[in-house]
Order: C-alpha cells, then structure tokens, then sequence
C-alpha cells in the first residue's frame, strides 16, 4: 500500500525515479535532452522551482520546491510522458520506470545544502566522472555559470544562500561541493549508478 504524498506549498523535496529492475532510463544524449525538454514543461506547469537536477544512467533526482503543491500529478506527467516518448523512440514497451517516485521533505537550511550536494555528485561518487563540472546532465556547471541554465533552474535563489555577490557565492557554492567529494555517500541513500 503507497503512502498519501504531502505536499507543502512552498516546501522544498528531493525526488527522483529508477528504471524499471535498474535497467537505464536514458539510452543516448537524445533521450537526456528529451527529459530536460519535457522537465520544462512539467516544471512551469505546476510551479515547480527547481533548484539541483541530476540524470544518471538508470535514475534521476531533482531538489525541487512546489509553488502551491503539484508534486505527485507533476511527477506522474514527467515519468508518464517520458516513459511513452522512450518507448516510441527505441521500439519497446512496458514499464520503463520502476516502483513509484520517491520523494524527501527537505525541511532545513543544513539538509538543503546536503541535498543539491549529493545530487550533483552523483556522477562522481558513482564512478562515471572524476571531476563534477566534466558531468553535463546535472545543474552544477550552470550553477557556477560554465552553462547557461535551463529556464526551469533558479540559479540566483540557489546562489543567494551561499553569498551576498554572484562571484563570492559561486566560489562558496563549488567550496561546497568539492568538500562533500571527501565525504562517504549516505548508507541509507539512493544508490547512485
């Protein structure tokens, strides 16, 4: 039996959904940037804010916050749309997502910055990257400015709380970032491949 979601107006959540048995979601670039199309779409449709995104090969997470709620039919249509193009685009059928999207209230400052950190190192921890910024399908190079950022991404209201000046907060934010790379990955976390 699920769980009923809550969803806080204004609240803040990490979220994201594994391939059906941990097969890979996105097959090519193309399938990636089919998601980042379809994630702006979903994302201005139900307010979402989205503040750290992360592709990997057989999942995703995104730290997302909700205007006036919208987190479980935003998800449905991000996953169901996406399912359907991918599908089509590589001939198969089925489920290509597995159990239903997990989500995480992010309910202070300390477990905010942890989180859009864990995203982004996902490429690294998981071994698929060495370095971070070389990752394309995350928010970290917008975020320090080596890209310029999807519509859907608030680039400022991430940066505002690391620095009171763009170049101060950008250096505060990668600071952050690498030191996580000495951390160990949460035990209890979503596997990272």
């Amino acid at each position: 039996m699920y769980r009923a979601r809550l969803e806080t107006p204004g609240g803040y959540y990490h979220v994201g959904t594994r391939g059906n048995s941990k097969a890979p979601i996105y097959l090519t670039d193309d399938d990636r940037l089919n998601f980042v199309r379809l994630l702006a779409v979903v994302a201005r449709r139900h307010g979402w804010s989205v503040h750290a995104y992360c592709l990997m090969t057989n999942h995703y997470h995104l730290i997302l916050q909700l205007e006036r709620g919208g987190l479980s039919r935003g998800m449905c249509e991000l996953n169901g749309r996406y399912a359907l193009g991918f599908n089509d685009r590589h001939g198969r059928s089925n489920h290509v997502f597995g159990r239903r999207f997990w989500d995480e209230s992010i309910e202070n400052d300390g477990h905010y910055f942890e989180a859009c950190r864990y995203v982004v190192l996902n490429p690294v921890r998981a071994g698929v990257e060495r370095q971070v910024d070389r990752w394309p399908w995350s928010s970290y190079r917008a975020t320090v400015g080596l890209d310029l950022p999807p519509a859907f991404l608030v680039v400022g209201d991430v940066l505002r709380r690391f620095g009171t000046t763009p170049e101060a907060a950008r250096d505060a934010y990668i600071r952050h970032v690498s030191e996580g790379l000495v951390q160990r990955q949460p035990p209890d976390g979503p596997a990272s491949t």
